[in-house]
């Protein structure tokens, strides 16, 4: 038997799963092949392109009996399955102590599955709060305005995808995608994942999720040590022996490095102590709402059957010469999150939950940063994200509320606005009107504004003067990346790993898995399981 997926197969929205395989079964008869076990789906997604004829592009998984060629392959617009699992290959170096884990978002969260379920017992380190804690401290910024600085919407178990849509979409083409996306399910999230083109958890489910991992870690003889944050590294003829931490030193073997891209003290540490970390460009903009019925409307038309289709979703981009404005991580029927992580500082971040049931959708606008815009140099990239944040809580008040303003006025260059149907979300709509362009480089202000009048072009409605618009966006990647050689070391380093989104090598939840996944098996490819 050879188990394949068929793809783009196109049904009307109203028909079910059946007809997909009915139309899959004709595809494999047309050329004499006969199936063998049950159809599944793989992959659905909608398309909306024809509003009076929205249809479901399916792909199907199903088993083919006999040899297939490539020539058949092609005919029926198949791919062969590949279910790719880890490959483990164990070295032959005896670690001292055992390995850990700096980081428990989703970097760290499966390079420490991988080592624990391969007998390395890691240890894992995380400044923040276990998933109950952490909810505590962040409904207290959003009732209270009392931030932690050490257990918020950045910083805890989960990392920052904890509190956010949950995507799991990812550009990278690697064969373990799946895997992870397997491991998720595993852990609690719904098997729909598997097969949506665009994946989501939801926050509520996500954390769930994350208290699941923890116990697997556990259970297989690893920890995670909360409320611990790495403050040093010892390193002996080129090799980390220990970590300096807020509740004292820590022996170790070796280290794998995923601290998530709002680490900034951590970064200024590496910095200058001598690691090799390079300045990247990276995006800062907006949070803009719209109703999520007008998205609907404008994107299915009107009376589209929701349920079946889901909330409407959009990718949108402009570029102009060497800088883009584009949209990223929208949150259908999500709020706008306050994502602050230092004090003195505002920063807005998108968030639903699992059944996207919200009033609005929300969705970050960012502008390109290049390098020549902050002086090229890793610690000008963070203060230039700094200075933002700093601007908009000063904007907004000096008390957490973030500077809002609506989208006739910021496009009209009038301050603030008054706020129609569209209610704003951050924090239960604690915001202050106020001029972005107080906040934000004019450049960024500039592309914004142009950026949303030519995305009206595609979405009708989208520069609805009501829309509303608060920022700052400032934490879309980290703004740097700690350079590694091809073993996933870092330059200078025999044993420290760095990894995922922190490190500057991913860029959301599945991506950073992968990453960590790479990390912990370059580390097993160098040492042995330990056995103390």
């Amino acid at each position: 038997m050879t188990n394949i997926i068929l793809r783009g197969i196109s049904i009307p929205s109203s028909e079910g799963d059946a007809a997909a395989f009915a139309t899959a079964k004709k595809r494999l008869n047309a050329l004499g092949l006969l199936t063998a076990g049950e159809m599944h789906i793989h992959r659905r997604s909608v398309d909306a392109r024809k509003k009076g004829d929205i249809r479901l592009v399916i792909s199907v998984m199903t088993g083919v009996k006999g040899n297939i060629s490539e020539k058949q392959l092609a005919r029926l617009d198949a791919v062969r399955v590949v279910q790719s699992d880890p490959e483990i290959c164990f070295g032959n170096e005896k670690m001292s102590h055992r390995p850990v884990v700096v980081g428990f978002g989703p970097a760290g969260i499966f390079a420490a599955l991988l080592l624990a379920e391969n007998g390395y017992r890691p240890i894992v380190l995380e400044r923040g709060d276990s998933i109950a804690d952490r909810v505590r401290a962040t409904e207290r910024f959003t009732k209270e305005r009392i931030l932690d600085p050490s257990s918020n919407i950045q910083f805890g178990a989960g990392g920052a995808g904890t509190f956010s849509d949950g995507k799991l979409m990812t550009r990278v083409n690697d064969p373990l995608c799946g895997y992870v996306l397997r491991r998720l399910c595993d852990f609690g999230a719904p098997r729909e994942i598997l097969y949506h083109a665009k994946p989501h958890i939801g926050t509520d489910v996500l954390r769930t999720v994350v208290e699941n991992a923890e116990k697997a870690v556990i259970s297989l003889g690893g920890e995670v040590r909360y409320r611990t944050q790495m403050t040093g590294i010892l390193q002996k003829n080129n090799s980390v022996y220990c970590l300096q931490t807020t509740k004292g030193e820590i022996p170790c073997g070796a280290v794998i490095l995923a601290p998530g891209h709002s680490a900034r003290d951590t970064y200024r540490y590496l910095i200058e102590n001598g690691y090799n970390i390079i300045p990247k460009d990276f995006s800062v903009g907006v949070r803009i709402e719209h109703l999520q019925s007008d998205i609907d409307d404008a994107m299915y038309g009107t009376g589209a059957d929701i349920q079946r289709l889901g909330h409407a979703e959009y990718q949108l981009s402009h570029r102009e010469g060497a800088r883009g404005v584009y949209s990223f991580c929208m949150c259908p029927g999500g709020v706008v999150a306050a994502a602050a992580s230092e004090e003195g500082g505002v920063v807005v971040n998108g968030m639903s939950y699992h059944a996207r049931d919200g009033k609005n959708a929300n969705c970050a606008l960012a502008v390109s940063v290049l390098k020549s815009d902050y002086g090229d140099d890793a610690l000008k990239a963070i203060d230039f994200q700094r200075r933002i944040e700093q601007a908009a809580f000063r904007e907004g008040g000096c008390d957490y509320a973030a500077p809002m303003q609506t989208l006739g006025n910021f496009l009209a260059g009038k301050t603030g606005g008054e706020i129609g149907k569209i209610r704003p979300t951050y924090m239960d709509g604690y915001v202050k009107p106020g001029d972005l362009r107080n906040v934000l480089p004019m450049f960024v202000t500039d592309l914004l504004a142009l950026g949303i009048r030519r995305f009206e072009r595609n979405i009708k409605g989208y520069a609805s003067p009501d829309a509303v618009l608060t920022a700052p966006e400032t934490r879309t990647s980290a703004p740097l990346r700690i350079l590694r050689n091809e073993e996933g070391k870092a330059i200078g380093s025999d044993n420290l790993y760095p990894a995922g989104e922190g490190a500057g090598y991913a860029g959301g939840i599945t991506s950073a898995a992968l990453d960590g996944m790479r990390a912990a098996m370059n580390l097993m490819a160098k040492y042995m399981p330990y056995d103390k």
